[in-house]
């Protein structure tokens, strides 16, 4: 209600506000408000009135929203040359500091060091659904970033902005179940990223029985958008398969017998908030939400997809000295090249023990250029202070699951009493904490890797 409210508010000033900007243009002649988004964006900044702001706000998101590529780059270029610091203050800022260091130095340097397209997406925000505006803004100059690497300061501005719109305060826990309205299933089914929904039966079988839950995360300037949801299964221990947990129909646990709680989806739904942190312990939330419900529960772990371990492994196998596999090692995993290898019990035997030692050489050793994990799934998951537990054998034979990772899953353990150190050791100095039979398949690795990991 309280929602619905301002939005109306919000709508009103924005009505009244273009009253006010046609009596503008009235005055000042259609061709400045004609040169484009761009001198409609220099008037947004410089304007006072709350009204024709929000009006005009209104207006340069309804104008982007019909730009085709051409223009949007455009309009990203411009805020990258036209909207950034502004030169001159900061010299006379970085003047005044030096003359004499005081507080008030100090806020006019650090207010002229911020780029001006900051505060023109603070303004963009005012209008009604500007959030959401700019949330579908930020996705399309991801798509532009590819090949423009020089607009990454613009992108740096939206996840600074947004990192603080979407700080984890803000945020609202809901339960998904059979009963939520329509428009909101209907997302769960579109932005499931890891185990895709195939109909309305699917959900209902994910959400309705006994023995499920879903809960999702929704901001208040977001109605009715999920940010992230997870799905959860309520087992007698800790799944080490996807397939039972998909199964139709589910193989039914008594909640009141279940001891351990399985997050086996957890999907994005903005792509236009990739990277921007909700905020450590979202999982930890859920954990609490389902724990007041259930007492009994005491194990809570994930069932984790490894998507970028099979085009990791390849990468290595193709190294002839690798630091992360033995000889003996590549030699055995040249059985991955076999049609359906995974369909022979002798090649699937075979495989078994070299694949989950390399499984382990990535998850322990393997970094990107900046220090972090390689894998996206373990670097979300050890950044909200779970424990690497278990590596999964052909736990996901789908065509998708074998492709990313030869069929390998992972079981992150979310243990309360440690979640918040595991998060602070990651974050202060990258630390995996992984369970003592993760650790054990790897000192079966390389020498170096073993002095690597024991780093």
């Amino acid at each position: 209600m309280n929602t619905s409210f301002f939005g109306e508010l919000l709508q009103t000033i924005s009505e009244r506000g273009r009253a006010l900007v046609e009596r503008t243009r009235e005055r000042r002649g259609s061709a400045a408000l004609s040169d484009g988004l761009i001198e409609q964006c220099e008037d947004l900044l410089s304007g006072r009135g709350e009204a024709s702001g929000v009006a005009r706000a209104a207006e340069i998101l309804a104008q982007y929203a019909i730009m085709t590529t051409g223009p949007r780059i455009a309009f990203f270029e411009a805020l990258a040359t036209r909207f950034g610091p502004d030169l001159g203050r900061i010299a006379v800022a970085v003047e005044a500091w030096n003359r004499e260091k005081t507080e008030e130095a100090v806020a006019e340097l650090h207010a002229a060091s911020e780029p001006r397209r900051q505060e023109l997406l603070r303004r963009l925000n005012l209008a009604p659904g500007g959030t959401k505006a700019l949330v579908a803004m930020r996705e399309h100059l991801m798509d532009a970033l590819e090949r423009r690497p020089d607009l990454e300061p613009v992108d740096a501005d939206f996840v600074h902005l947004f990192s603080s719109w979407f700080n984890r305060g803000f945020l609202v826990l809901r339960r998904i179940d059979w009963s939520t309205p329509a428009i909101v299933l209907e997302k769960i089914i579109r932005y499931e990223a890891v185990h895709e929904i195939r109909d309305w039966q699917d959900l209902r079988r994910r959400i309705d029985p006994p023995d499920r839950r879903c809960y999702a995360f929704f901001h208040p300037a977001l109605v009715d958008e999920p940010l992230i949801f997870v799905e959860v299964a309520l087992t007698g221990d800790i799944a080490d398969a996807i397939a039972p947990i998909l199964a139709a129909p589910p193989d039914l646990t008594a909640p009141e017998r279940a001891t351990t709680a399985v997050f086996y989806s957890i999907s994005n739904c903005q792509r236009g908030l990739s990277g921007v942190s909700f905020g450590h312990f979202l999982i930890k939330q859920v954990v609490e939400e389902i724990s007041r419900e259930m007492p009994r529960l005491s194990t809570f772990v994930t069932l984790s997809p490894a998507p970028g371990f099979a085009a990791w492994l390849a990468r290595e196998r193709a190294v002839e000295n690798s630091m992360m596999l033995t000889a003996d090692d590549r030699a055995r995993l040249s059985l991955l090249d076999k049609p359906e290898w995974w369909r022979d019990e002798p090649s699937a035997a075979a495989l078994r023990e070299p694949l989950l030692r390399a499984a382990a050489a990535y998850f322990l050793s393997a970094r990107t250029p900046r220090g972090r994990p390689v894998d996206p799934v373990a670097r979300f998951h050890l950044g909200n202070g779970a424990r690497l537990e278990q590596l999964d054998w052909l736990a996901d034979t789908s065509p998708r699951g074998l492709a990313q990772s030869h069929g390998l899953m992972v079981n992150y353990l979310y243990d309360l009493d440690d979640i918040e150190r595991n998060h602070e050791a990651y974050a202060a100095s990258r630390t995996i904490v992984a369970s003592n039979s993760v650790r054990r398949l790897a000192r079966h690795a390389p020498l170096q890797l073993i002095a690597a990991t024991a780093q």
